[in-house]
């Protein structure tokens, strides 16, 4: 298969390295100095992109045009989800976005919101979400934090808002759910979902060791998006329950 990354730092030489153990080819590279209007995508069979909220939604556009199926690791345009979801399905484009490729994440995801359903109705505890990442990581909280945040709200009518604090629980009233977050040096990202009463503690965790998982998820998205259109997430991949 034939691959073009979309943002070239770090993540994207992972994905490379990965790409390239799994047998594909690297076709086309788009970074800061190399704009996606400059790239001759015309070899590529799929586009793997991870770089900057602010561009994202353009390298999304120009790839609809061009009928080149996208896999979105770039996060933080939430905001224009509706309107780009709905570009996608209108020009029967292939889009498969996630908050997290992670395998691992993905099945933490499920845990998360199984979790929160076991927990509704038990107002001896409050909920509280916590994420550390690397301190080049743009957006707080973490798009997979947001992801786990939304799951425990659908799951549990106990909670319907949340509340973002940096470095320090913010103030939450009934129904809001805390989300603290911590930037520090070489951390690939730890979530961490817990349930506080005055008895106990129940939590469940996720910790990255590397990006190898991250790469490797989007690689297997991108595998698994070749040939096909319509608009997925990595539910669909792996054959979760929406």
């Amino acid at each position: 298969m034939n691959i073009a990354l979309i943002g070239y730092g770090k993540m994207g030489k992972s994905i490379e390295t990965i790409a390239i153990e799994r047998g594909h080819h690297i076709v086309a590279r788009v970074n800061s100095s190399t704009p996606i209007e400059k790239v001759d995508l015309a070899q590529a069979d799929v586009a793997i992109e991870f770089s900057r909220p602010e561009l994202a939604l353009g390298h999304m556009r120009f790839c609809f045009d061009k009928k080149l199926p996208i896999v979105v690791g770039t996060t933080a345009w939430n905001s224009s989800e509706t309107s780009i979801l709905s570009e996608a399905k209108e020009l029967d484009a292939a889009l498969l976005y996630a908050s997290n490729f992670s395998i691992g994440v993905n099945i933490f995801f499920a845990l998360n919101k199984h979790l929160a359903e076991l927990m509704q109705g038990h107002g001896a505890y409050h909920a509280e979400l916590e994420e550390i990442h690397h301190l080049q990581k743009l957006d707080a909280p973490s798009g997979t934090a947001i992801t786990l945040a939304n799951g425990l709200m659908e799951s549990n009518d106990d909670y319907v808002s949340w509340v973002h604090g940096e470095n320090k629980s913010p103030h939450t009233t009934e129904g809001q759910l805390a989300v603290i977050s911590h930037r520090k040096p070489d951390v690939p990202g730890t979530h961490i979902i817990r349930y506080v009463s005055d008895i106990d503690t129940l939590e469940i965790s996720h910790e990255a060791h590397n990006r190898k998982g991250f790469a490797l998820g989007a690689v297997i998205a991108a595998e698994w998006l070749h040939g096909k259109t319509g608009v997925y997430t990595m539910n669909d991949v792996l054959h979760f329950k929406k």
